[in-house]
């Protein structure tokens, strides 16, 4: 009878491990999935690990990028927002809230958090350029050009292949009147990627204004 009785307990034991480890290899899964671009999928894993623990925080921050990715802002928005409910410091809940709030126009909203996310992590930060970058964008459309060049600037310095957003740096120098440091700005996005349209225009434009 103790044979039995240990032999079950041991294929109790076995059992719990082997769904723990199940656990967290859907966990790994799902940021495998995000990472591959297989959203779809990956939102599906999350939600069936949230379901399971509403309180995982790595749950909803993969589910959040997932959501965004798959341009479903107000879902994003949404989940973000429940999970700072139980977290309200986590920056990665932080940022992707932001992100939600700037694609769905709320532009105020989301610059108000995007300050705060660089206010709290450190500047190497995996989602620190693109952070940047919304903030450069959001000051373009406030009309607040020096702004935007700071932002601009520090989210090239953060990925400085991005030849978009080098681009989107020369039109803020543009916009303020620096002609030629706009023109240096546009010269890096041409240097990335000669084909680059709006650097290419941009640079034109500008040169008119210093011959």
């Amino acid at each position: 009878m103790k044979k039995i009785i240990s032999s079950l307990a041991a294929l109790a034991l076995a059992f719990t491990c082997t769904c723990e480890a199940f656990a967290q290899g859907e966990k790994q899964d799902a940021l495998k999935l995000y990472l591959s671009g297989n959203y779809k999928e990956a939102i599906e894993v999350c939600e069936q690990e949230i379901n399971t623990n509403p309180n995982n925080m790595d749950s909803y921050s993969v589910l959040c990028w997932a959501l965004i990715a798959n341009k479903q802002y107000r879902e994003a928005e949404e989940h973000a927002t429940n999970a700072r409910k139980i977290n309200s410091y986590d920056t990665r809940l932080i940022e992707v809230q932001g992100e939600a709030k700037y694609f769905l126009g709320k532009n105020n909203e989301a610059l108000t958090l995007f300050q705060r996310y660089i206010a709290n992590v450190p500047e190497n930060g995996s989602r620190v350029g693109r952070v940047y970058y919304y903030m450069g964008e959001i000051y373009i459309k406030q009309a607040r050009y020096e702004h935007a060049d700071i932002s601009f600037t520090a989210a090239v310095r953060s990925e400085p292949s991005r030849e978009y957003w080098w681009a989107r740096l020369g039109y803020a120098r543009e916009m303020a009147s620096d002609w030629k440091n706009a023109i240096a700005a546009y010269d890096k996005a041409l240097t990335l990627n000669p084909s680059q349209y709006d650097a290419t225009r941009g640079k034109a434009r500008c040169q008119t204004h210093i011959q």
